[in-house]
């Protein structure tokens, strides 16, 4: 299954993952296609979590909130099946991760609104055109994920702290990084904070809470953005009953292309 060779297309990687012939990291996976984070939730907690992405759209700019019961991206994807078509989903009830899983099938239900947010990896193909490696693509691991001090803005029940992605960008090309993501604001856009990690809560860059170790050369510096796992982080911090979401790095791959979202 690792030395499968990839199609270029979104909708046939979903279709691979769907007959479970992949499940890896999708970062690099289709590129030019956006990616989107996953966050499920009861229809009664739907609310709270939609005005807490409209006031924290850095960690989770909102690309489709998909009606209770329904399980297809019209905006997004047509034909796909959010059950399905992501490489791992994540249970999270009460606060507590208590499985990995390949298909949400088994645990659907009518009540449950599905959110899809804007993800980093869909502004690498830009970074990489900008000549800007990303070390994680060539070493062929996930992003590092932390978890940090810096609070999100609360919404009814949710509330927690924000997770960023680490890139090691070389010093010469950080002002590059940051004029390429800024064209991105619908997948997380700029970079939030640019080198010392203890300035934001992260004591040990070689400890992620979510993804790989990637390391940090001499001349570069850890360049942080905004990332999507933050709602898990939140769903560990404020406890709702149920959610689900995305296996980290294991993304929904949309049929919208990155320049589509693109401002000048």
């Amino acid at each position: 299954m690792s030395t499968l060779v990839l199609p270029e297309t979104a909708r046939e990687v979903r279709e691979l993952i769907r007959s479970d012939q992949w499940r890896g990291v999708t970062s690099g996976v289709a590129p030019g296609y956006v990616q989107a984070n996953l966050a499920i939730l009861p229809r009664d907690l739907a609310f709270d979590f939609l005005l807490f992405c409209q006031r924290n759209p850095k960690p989770c700019p909102l690309l489709e909130v998909i009606e209770p019961g329904l399980t297809e991206p019209q905006l997004t994807a047509p034909g796909a099946d959010i059950r399905t078509d992501i490489p791992a989903y994540r249970i999270y009830e009460l606060g507590q991760l208590v499985e990995e899983v390949d298909s949400l099938i088994p645990y659907w239900r009518d009540d449950l609104v599905s959110f899809l947010l804007g993800c980093s990896f869909s502004f690498e193909s830009a970074m990489v055109e900008a000549g800007i490696p990303m070390r994680h693509q060539d070493k062929g691991c996930n992003v590092s994920m932390y978890i940090t001090n810096i609070p999100t803005t609360p919404a009814g029940v949710f509330s927690g702290p924000m997770v960023v992605s680490m890139r090691p960008i070389k010093r010469e090309q950080i002002v590059r990084a940051v004029q390429v993501t800024s064209r991105f604001p619908a997948t997380h856009g700029a970079p939030i904070h640019i080198g010392d990690p203890e300035a934001i809560g992260i004591a040990d860059l070689d400890l992620p809470d979510f993804g790989d170790r990637v390391e940090v050369l001499p001349g570069e510096e850890p360049i942080f953005w905004a990332c999507g796992v933050t709602p898990q982080a939140v769903a560990l911090s404020c406890k709702p009953s149920l959610m689900f979401g995305h296996g980290p790095g294991k993304m929904f791959i949309t049929d919208h292309r990155d320049v589509d979202y693109a401002v000048i």
